[in-house]
C-alpha cells in the first residue's frame, strides 16, 4: 500500500563562489539580443539550471511514457512538455511535464500556477533538487498535484496540500501500485508502466 514518504532531503549545496541571480525579464533580453541562446536552462531562484542534468535514456522514456498516459487522460493541447511555467521574476521553471486546466493557446500567455493542474519531474541525478528545491518552489507557488518519478528506485513520490511553502502530504508509491491525479481520480496510474522491464534496462 502507499506509505507516507519521510526521507528528509536537503538542497544540493551551491557552490562557493558568488551567484549572479537572474529575473526572467533579464534572461529574455539576452536571448532576444542574441546573446544567450535560451534551450537546456531553466530559471530556478534566480539561478540558471541545466535541464539536461541526469537525462538519459531511460529518463527520456519514462518522460514519454507517462506523458502518452496524461494525453490519453488529458488531451494533446493540455499537456506540455519542458515548458516555461512563470511563477515570479526570479522563478520559470520548465518541468518535465505539465497538465494545465486549458489548452495553452487559449491563455495568450506563459501559464501561471493557477492554470495548472499537475506537475511531473522525471528524475535520477536530479532526484535531491526535485524533492527539495523544487518541491519547495512548487508549494509555494501553490502547485496542488506534484509527481516525481524516481527512475532509480522505481517509485513515484506524490507532493500534495501546499500550505505554508511546504506539501503537507506526501505519498511514496511503489511500481506495483496505482496513483491517480487529483484533477482526475477515477483515472489510475500503474507505476511501474513508466519503466522499462528489468531485464531491459
Amino acid at each position: 500500500m502507499p506509505t507516507a514518504f519521510l526521507e528528509p532531503v536537503a538542497p544540493p549545496p551551491l557552490e562557493s563562489v558568488p551567484h549572479r541571480k537572474w529575473t526572467v525579464c533579464e534572461i529574455e533580453e539576452l536571448i532576444s539580443k542574441g546573446w544567450y541562446p535560451g534551450d537546456g536552462y531553466e530559471l530556478i531562484d534566480g539561478e540558471l539550471i541545466d535541464k539536461k542534468m541526469g537525462k538519459n535514456n531511460p529518463h527520456v522514456l519514462s518522460s514519454k511514457w507517462v506523458e502518452e498516459w496524461l494525453i490519453a487522460v488529458f488531451g494533446f493541447w493540455r499537456v506540455h512538455k519542458e515548458d516555461p511555467v512563470s511563477i515570479n521574476e526570479r522563478n520559470e521553471p520548465e518541468p518535465d511535464l505539465t497538465v494545465l486546466r486549458v489548452p495553452v493557446h487559449e491563455l495568450g500567455r506563459k501559464p501561471q500556477p493557477g492554470d495548472v493542474l499537475l506537475v511531473v519531474e522525471v528524475a535520477a541525478s536530479s532526484l535531491a533538487f526535485d524533492l527539495s528545491t523544487k518541491a519547495d518552489l512548487y508549494a509555494r507557488a501553490g502547485i496542488p498535484d506534484y509527481w516525481v518519478l524516481d527512475i532509480n528506485q522505481r517509485r513515484m513520490i506524490v507532493h500534495r496540500e501546499p500550505a505554508d511553502g511546504k506539501y503537507r502530504s506526501i505519498i511514496e508509491y511503489a511500481e506495483d501500485e496505482n496513483v491517480s491525479p487529483l484533477a482526475a481520480p477515477q483515472s489510475e496510474f500503474r507505476v511501474g508502466a513508466a519503466f522499462a522491464p528489468t531485464a531491459e534496462r
